[in-house]
């Protein structure tokens, strides 16, 4: 009977570091995430829609909106027609996304479908 045991010799031990790793920082501090995730969002095709129309929202309207964006969605509105002064937005209020955008002029003459709940600011 033969022994199929082979023996090999010891190997050397990894060596070890003796250098301490330091933690890498994050890039964004989850502060920040918390923030972005907070934001409305515009999808690309608003972004498209305003810079065609030449619609300018400054911060403090897009704050206002934010703001009502999620008062309504307390309430349980889904999807919003948003009537600033120099547009309608149509905001999908469950994924705190603009989905497109329209000048006033141009939304007057519009029906509007598919939205449970309609938003006004005021300046």
């Amino acid at each position: 009977m033969k022994n199929n045991i082979h023996i090999r010799p010891l190997q050397q031990p990894l060596p070890i570091s003796t250098k301490k790793s330091v933690p890498k920082q994050p890039t964004t501090s989850f502060k920040d995430i918390l923030v972005d995730a907070q934001q409305l969002k515009v999808s690309k095709h608003a972004k498209q829609r305003l810079a065609e129309r030449n619609i300018e929202i400054n911060d403090q309207q897009w704050q206002k909106v934010h703001e009502k964006v999620n008062e309504a969605q307390k309430k349980g509105i889904t999807d919003s027609l948003v009537l600033i002064k120099n547009a309608a937005l149509l905001v999908s209020v469950k994924n705190q996304t603009v989905v497109t955008a329209m000048s006033m002029k141009e939304a007057s003459s519009k029906i509007f479908t598919n939205i449970n709940g309609a938003i006004v600011v005021e300046d």
